[in-house]
């Protein structure tokens, strides 16, 4: 039977080789497990095989989890990262126990974010979804609009707008995924291009999952988001 470590370890090997075929350093690309679904015994394998950084697509699922691995484990320095959409009604769990966001794509989700961050916690690190596709049942700034709303977070008091984060169609082949894995890579560039005042730290491209790491990475992903090749298929029986 194939353990999440085992599991962890043939990912961590997929990253060192898209990274070596793109000429990067293993380093620059961080790996987040997307564990939604799963319980905490699962997360706390991952743990103990050395993974640290968690995506949760639930923000309720992702509070009690977060509360139970801090319980288990005090003296772990993870990180939690909401990846799933935010109704303007769940701000407040994300601002008050996620330490990343990754799907910011409307001023007025981000200023209540900022609004409602404890004054006790660094500032919520976020990432500004673009939906590069434009496909209108996705969620996601369009990429015209993108500038203008990364250069309004950055105002925001409570929140540092860290990069871009782009969940694409699924496409057939590398070059097909590599080339929409392009687009968010062009626009992150533009963006960060200007060094406007606010976008110091402007240093992330959350691009890629389990079926296309390797596309990701070779468009320039600094951050891949693998919840299958970790933890397996879910169970999506009602």
């Amino acid at each position: 039977m194939t353990t999440i470590y085992d599991k962890l370890q043939q990912v961590r090997g997929r990253l060192s080789q898209a990274c070596a075929a793109a000429g990067r350093d293993p380093a620059s690309v961080a790996l987040l497990a997307v564990s939604k679904t799963f319980g905490a015994d699962a997360l706390a394998q991952a743990v103990a095989a050395g993974q640290r950084a968690f995506g949760e697509n639930y923000i309720q699922e992702g509070v009690a989890k977060i509360a139970a691995l801090r319980a288990a484990l005090p003296g772990a320095a993870l990180q939690w990262h909401c990846i799933g959409p935010i109704q303007g009604n769940k701000t407040r769990p994300v601002a008050e126990h996620f330490d990343w966001v990754h799907t910011v794509d409307r001023l007025r989700i981000a200023e209540r974010l900022s609004a409602q961050r404890p004054a006790h916690l660094p500032p919520l690190q976020v990432c500004i979804q673009v939906n590069v596709d434009g496909d209108p049942n996705k969620s996601g700034v369009a990429p015209a609009d993108a500038p203008d709303l990364v250069r309004a977070v950055a105002q925001l008091p409570c929140l540092r707008v860290r990069g871009l984060m782009s969940i694409p169609d699924h496409a057939p082949d590398f070059e097909a995924q590599r080339a929409v894995h392009l687009r968010a890579r062009r626009l992150f560039d533009q963006i960060r291009g200007h060094a406007e005042p606010g976008l110091e730290d402007f240093d992330t491209l959350s691009l890629g999952m389990t079926a296309d790491l390797e596309a990701a990475v070779q468009a320039g992903s600094t951050l891949v988001r693998v919840g299958t090749g970790i933890f397996g298929g879910r169970d999506t029986a009602p």
